[in-house]
């Protein structure tokens, strides 16, 4: 049964920052949002760093939806409505394969290995500002490869940006890594598996109010909506887990 949405016309869209890993989500519950509230949304998703750069340079916000750690710091800084957040869920990253080549091992992380080495070329989100690029670039350390991939590795400013690369490339060797919800919602490329036990990386995603939000009830209203009962069969279906 869907939640109680007490319908109301915005004054204008609602402003909403976030992850790269929620977009296939809101993307897909925006019409019902929009059937209750007539103004709509108006997002920006990327790299959760530059989301947070984006929130203190002063850009228009009333909704955030970026990982647990930076909801709690963001709070504690005073950007953030205290009591707002609500988890949307949990994020784990994978490797992706151009949709139609052939599958790829990475049940280990010698296999892991092996499969960056075969690569023609490595997508990857920016790894210096993403959540998903700084674990990968540590990855790649820890498995020895940062200098014998420079060459082939690919970065973008987030991971939907970067699966879009890989799936408009004609390279059908090459790989990418990203969070699996962005993998999910971008046609031509397909999940292969999440990373190995070893290297999981697990981040929970939280929206939260932001403290200067000009239509803070529209804002809790679409977080309810986002973080509800009624949305789990979706969230599930995009990549996100209780």
């Amino acid at each position: 049964m869907a939640p109680s949405i007490t319908a109301m016309n915005l004054q204008k869209p609602l402003e909403l920052m976030g992850g790269g890993a929620a977009q296939g989500l809101v993307g897909r519950l925006t019409a019902q949002f929009q059937a209750h509230h007539a103004g709509g949304i108006a997002a920006t998703f990327g790299a959760v760093g530059m989301m947070k750069d984006r929130l203190l340079a002063g850009a228009p916000c009333d909704v955030l939806i970026l990982t647990e750690a930076l909801i709690a710091q963001l709070t504690a800084s005073g950007e953030v409505e205290p009591g707002s957040a609500q988890a949307v869920g949990v994020v784990k990253t994978g490797m992706a394969v151009k949709t139609g080549a052939l599958a790829v091992d990475v049940s280990s992380p010698a296999a892991l290995k092996t499969a960056f080495l075969a690569a023609s070329g490595v997508y990857i989100p920016d790894p210096f500002k993403s959540t998903a690029g700084i674990h990968i670039m540590q990855v790649l350390r820890q498995l020895e490869l940062e200098t014998a991939l420079a060459d082939r590795l690919h970065a973008f400013a987030n991971g939907a940006t970067a699966m879009k690369a890989m799936a408009d490339s004609r390279d059908m060797g090459a790989i990418g890594c990203t969070q699996i919800t962005e993998i999910l919602m971008t046609e031509g490329v397909t999940l292969a598996a999440p990373l190995p036990q070893v290297f999981e990386l697990a981040t929970v995603y939280t929206a939260a109010v932001c403290k200067r939000a000009t239509q803070a009830q529209a804002a809790k209203a679409l977080i309810d909506l986002l973080a509800g009962a009624s949305a789990a069969p979706l969230r599930l279906a995009c990549g996100f887990e209780a």
